[in-house]
């Protein structure tokens, strides 16, 4: 069984403008982030290498720039971080998380319809 490693913050930075992008080059992934931060290409392409390592991004090598993409989907690794922070810091309970979540930063109205909207489909389940 492959090990489940969890993405550091530069990682997960990485994974999230591949996520937009669907796949890129180191110089893609490079470009997006150096617009919300000072980074190197080659702390950049360092990292995709250890991602590659850790299996959180494939790599396709048939081009002379070489094309990562996302090993998972950012619906799985946000389920994957949400039931780790449910078990580690809410003891399992969704109740808490929301409502925690909701005094950190509350809800637009219309997310907050989105949430009615999503608990009223539950109810009908």
């Amino acid at each position: 069984m492959r090990k489940q490693y969890k993405p550091s913050e530069l990682e997960y930075a990485i994974l999230q403008v591949l996520w937009h992008l669907g796949s890129g080059t180191v110089r893609d992934v490079h470009n997006r982030l150096s617009e919300n931060r000072e980074i190197g290409y080659t702390s950049v392409l360092k990292t995709l290498q250890i991602m590659t390592e850790k299996e959180l991004v494939l790599r396709d090598e048939r081009e002379r720039a070489h094309i990562y993409t996302p090993a998972f989907s950012e619906e799985s690794a946000q389920g994957t971080i949400v039931t780790d922070l449910l078990a580690r810091v809410f003891g399992g309970s969704a109740q808490h998380l929301v409502l925690r979540a909701l005094q950190v930063k509350p809800a637009t109205p219309e997310e907050r319809a989105e949430i009615r909207r999503l608990l009223d489909e539950m109810e009908e389940d």
